[in-house]
């Protein structure tokens, strides 16, 4: 999909969507059933195969089945076992085929007159071929095939004259026999023929083009080992890859637009909010339209909506897909500056808070408010979703961080350790930790079933009067920016600081990572950003 707006149009990037493959396609379902069934039995799992089979309706066990039994009907009709045939002819696959069964009972009978041994040709002849008389090919079949117990060979009557032989007339038997299995091909429309280790081959594609797209290339092959997420090279960048020019002040915010990363969108002090390309570094586009600096930004997962609340009360909406208008709706309740706004995971509703201490939850597509939070005794300085969309997370500059059910509109915990201002809060992916920024000079990670602080981040500045923030990135890492203009990288599970890295001219508001990317980009009051990757020349050392 082609999305642009004056000047700038994003990637025609293929993403994984119902276009590209859709699961509600009957006979894609019909498939991924297959697969999972041959999985199951390659693993000894039969009993479970055949339930998944019979839940699902499909007779590919059978089918399977069939085709086995096929194959050794063309091998014992060249090699002449009989016994094995007779068998096979009782099997489901040749119930009214009558003909065919006919023409092999024919068959053993021609051969028992070319060796002579009349006595079971005789059996034979009552036993097999009268009952089927009726399907003889000409009127007097049947009386020459009597005949031939008192002649000296097969030719010696007129209907078989022309026979060729054993081993002839077995192979035309078995193109008989091919002729009227591909008759009945119609018939197996239930049948999906699945080639081996199919599943577990989908799956090494899957894994190996992820390894192949990602910004870093190892340069020995990675053990995988999880499927529950998307592989992601473990890298600490270490160097600055890009520097964007454009605001003319200090850019207070930087987003990834969407999940994948190719673009960014950043808000400043100058009134505008930028996009950039994560690729090339270049600015796509200006959105102008606030009167005062924006405070943040956020997008929706697809990137097609930009959320931007500002100095002058008020939230805009942009949408990146729409070429002369971008933006769409103007979102006006609060009374003051705007602090923080973010999107709700399914992208229908959006959070605000600021300087009037309100904590509003908005309607998007109605433009209206749809519940609003009280509770804080000082502005709010952020807020956020927690993962799931049901609760909303908010800290504040008294010190403390609140916890809002979004359904009833009750504070349902509130954290009050911190020593100074709150200027960030973030969720981990799976909603099981907060971390938190504060004016204490700290970054702390909480566990939030148990409301208590687990690990403290330091080394940073962050006292005045700025909105320092800390993220995130990854599993393993936690970024922010500082007063004193570096960007500081520490382990999240032990608290260690692992790089300090300098660029900037002036204190680093926030670091953003995307995971698509292996990358992020910090914003910082010298007007600049900067996009940061991973150098090997270049030592991991704290500087």
């Amino acid at each position: 999909m082609n999305i642009s707006v004056p000047g700038w149009k994003l990637d025609n990037f293929i993403q994984p969507s119902n276009v590209l493959l859709d699961h509600t396609d009957p006979e894609i379902k019909k498939e991924i059933v297959s697969l999972i069934a041959q999985y199951l039995g390659d693993e000894g799992y039969l009993a479970s195969k055949m339930l998944l089979l019979d839940e699902a309706n499909i007779k590919t066990f059978e089918r399977q089945e069939q085709i086995g039994e096929m194959k050794r009907m063309r091998k014992c009709l060249l090699e002449g076992e009989w016994a094995e045939v007779d068998r096979l002819c009782e099997r489901p696959m040749m119930k009214n085929h009558k003909s065919f069964l006919y023409a092999v009972y024919k068959q053993q009978y021609l051969e028992y007159i070319d060796h002579q041994e009349m006595q079971k040709a005789f059996t034979h002849l009552n036993k097999r071929l009268k009952p089927l008389e009726y399907l003889q090919r000409t009127p007097t079949e049947f009386r020459d095939l009597c005949y031939l117990l008192t002649a000296k060979s097969v030719q010696d009557v007129p209907t078989f004259k022309n026979w060729e032989g054993i081993a002839a007339s077995r192979e035309k038997l078995v193109e008989m026999f091919q002729t009227m299995v591909d008759h009945d091909s119609h018939e197996r429309d239930g049948f999906v023929h699945v080639p081996p280790n199919r599943l577990v081959e989908l799956l090494r594609q899957a894994v190996a083009y992820q390894v192949e797209s990602s910004r870093y290339h190892p340069q020995i092959t990675p053990q995988i080992d999880t499927l529950m997420r998307d592989y992601t090279a473990l890298i600490v960048p270490n160097a600055v890859q890009k520097e964007l020019k454009g605001h003319t002040d200090s850019v207070k915010c930087v987003e990834f637009l969407g999940l994948e990363g190719r673009h960014m969108v950043s808000g400043s002090n100058d009134k505008t909010v930028r996009i950039w390309s994560t690729t090339t570094g270049e600015c796509l586009d200006v959105l102008t339209g606030h009167t005062s600096r924006i405070w943040d930004l956020s997008c929706t997962r697809d990137g097609r909506y930009i959320a931007s609340c500002s100095g002058d009360a008020t939230i805009k909406i942009w949408d990146v897909c729409e070429n002369t208008k971008p933006c769409i709706q103007t979102l006006a309740q609060h009374q003051n500056d705007v602090y923080s706004t973010d999107y709700h995971p399914t992208g229908e509703h959006l959070a605000s808070a600021g300087y009037d201490k309100i904590v509003n939850l908005w309607d998007v597509e109605r433009g209206q408010v749809a519940k609003t939070f009280s509770g804080h005794t000082l502005s709010v300085s952020r807020v956020i979703f927690s993962p799931l969309g049901n609760l909303i997370i908010s800290g504040s500059k008294d010190a403390t961080i609140r916890f809002w059910d979004i359904v009833s509109g009750l504070c349902i915990k509130t954290i009050s350790s911190h020593l100074g201002e709150v200027t960030s809060v973030e969720m981990s992916p799976d909603g099981l930790h907060l971390l938190s920024s504060s004016k204490d000079n700290s970054n702390r990670l909480w566990d939030i079933r148990m409301l208590r602080p687990i690990r403290k981040f330091k080394g940073h500045q962050n006292t005045s009067k700025n909105f320092i923030r800390a993220s995130f990135a990854g599993e393993s890492l936690v970024v922010g920016g500082s007063e004193d203009g570096a960007v500081y990288i520490w382990d999240r599970e032990k608290g260690d600081l692992l790089q300090r890295l300098r660029h900037h001219q002036g204190l680093v508001y926030r670091i953003n990572w995307n995971q698509k990317q292996s990358m992020f980009v910090s914003c910082s009051n010298d007007c600049t950003l900067a996009m940061w990757s991973y150098d090997e020349t270049k030592p991991l050392h704290i500087q």
